[in-house]
């Protein structure tokens, strides 16, 4: 992670962590809580974190590709994918497959009304919010089923976030050679190094005190984690590059919005559920 850019005229500036980092550590801090909470009293109510997750991801979304002249179908795109990820817990995967192929036609009829100006850009955009927020989420519910589920959901959530974490340090003790410079100028090659290190000995604590696996599972899912999570970053912020904005949002301070924590979760969650689901036997 390079040096960061000295703040404009008037913006606090907080070193090279690029973040207020009291408020970051704070609301990270808050989150995990209300989702370890929800996770192990009642599952229906982790499925309903979930769900409002990700529609105010999708809320996120929306703003962001209004700056460009995007136009989100917000209502059949977040009514759908809400029926995908409770289809997803409470049916199967394929009733969640339904749910998707009903959404893709309704919200390209939805957008009819609005004329031929833009629709296939913002039919297109509303099918790609829907495959990169809801489409993924579902697999996160899909970890949840399993008599274990909660466990899994916290393997999945050590993984990812430990590799964010550790390249987090890592680039700002260390970095010197960016990795994508074009896309994300902050994210070096020694941050990678850290996510490895952290990742992989978080997988695998996780997945043998907590799931009773194997330990190379362990160090599968922190290797693929890593590399999805960082993976789901970069493509993050390649959005936030084509659109010409910096944060998704500023719902939560020290962070920006919402989706820019989502990133990587939704990028590693079907990959650690493939991982889980087959290599990992239920409690």
């Amino acid at each position: 992670m390079t040096d960061s850019p000295t703040p404009p005229t008037g913006e606090k500036d907080h070193g090279r962590a690029g973040r207020n980092l009291p408020a970051a550590i704070g609301v990270a801090a808050a989150l995990v809580a209300m989702v370890v909470a929800s996770l192990f009293l009642v599952k229906a109510v982790f499925v309903a974190v979930v769900v409002v997750a990700l529609g105010v991801g999708l809320w996120e979304l929306k703003r962001a590709f209004a700056t460009a002249g995007i136009r989100i179908p917000l209502a059949p795109t977040l009514a759908g994918g809400t029926a995908m990820l409770v289809a997803a817990y409470f049916a199967d995967m394929e009733t969640a497959a339904v749910a998707m192929a009903l959404t893709v036609i309704g919200t390209l009829v939805w957008r009819l009304a609005d004329g031929p100006d833009g629709f296939v850009r913002d039919a297109s955009a509303g099918i790609f919010c829907l495959a990169y927020l809801h489409l993924m989420g579902a697999f996160v519910l899909l970890m949840l089923v399993e008599d274990d589920g909660p466990w899994r959901i916290v393997a999945f959530l050590v993984a990812t976030i430990a590799s964010d974490t550790g390249g987090y340090i890592a680039g700002v003790l260390f970095g010197k050679h960016p990795m994508a410079p074009t896309i994300s100028p902050k994210k070096s090659w020694e941050g990678f190094t850290g996510s490895l290190i952290f990742g992989v000995g978080a997988g695998v604590a996780v997945v043998v005190l907590a799931l009773d696996g194997r330990w190379w599972v362990g160090v599968l899912l922190g290797v693929a984690g890593v590399i999805m999570a960082t993976l789901g970053d970069l493509s993050e912020s390649l959005i936030k590059r084509d659109l010409g904005i910096k944060d998704m949002g500023d719902l939560l301070p020290g962070h920006g919005g919402l989706m820019d924590r989502l990133d990587s979760l939704i990028a590693v969650a079907p990959v650690a559920w493939l991982i889980l689901h087959h290599l990992v036997p239920p409690a």
